[in-house]
């Protein structure tokens, strides 16, 4: 009966040694770059998204910037076939005999 008493006092102060040290590893969510969170104002994002955001941005109003220009243009070259138009159509009535001045 003492063996039997005697053996989960041996178990409980069994060597620590034994025991396997684990640590688990920082795990990021989706879009973390690993910088620290500032606080406050645009908590969310972190120096770099939002300097990554801003050059973005850039790129797109330099892209509808360039659009507009061709557009532009395009406009121009429609305004001036439309006035040629203009005048070849006032040439032909003239030449009929529309308006005599």
């Amino acid at each position: 009966m003492q063996s039997a008493l005697t053996r989960p006092i041996l178990r409980a102060t069994a060597p620590v040694a034994l025991r396997s040290f684990a640590t688990t590893p920082a795990i990021m969510g989706a879009g973390d770059t690993g910088a620290p969170k500032p606080r406050g104002f645009l908590a969310e994002k972190d120096q770099f998204q939002r300097r990554e955001a801003a050059q973005e941005g850039l790129w797109i109003k330099q892209q509808e910037k360039e659009k507009l220009e061709v557009l532009r243009k395009k406009l121009k070259e429609q305004r001036k076939h439309m006035d040629e138009l203009d005048k070849h159509l006032e040439d032909y009535i003239k030449s009929q005999g529309g308006e005599q001045n």
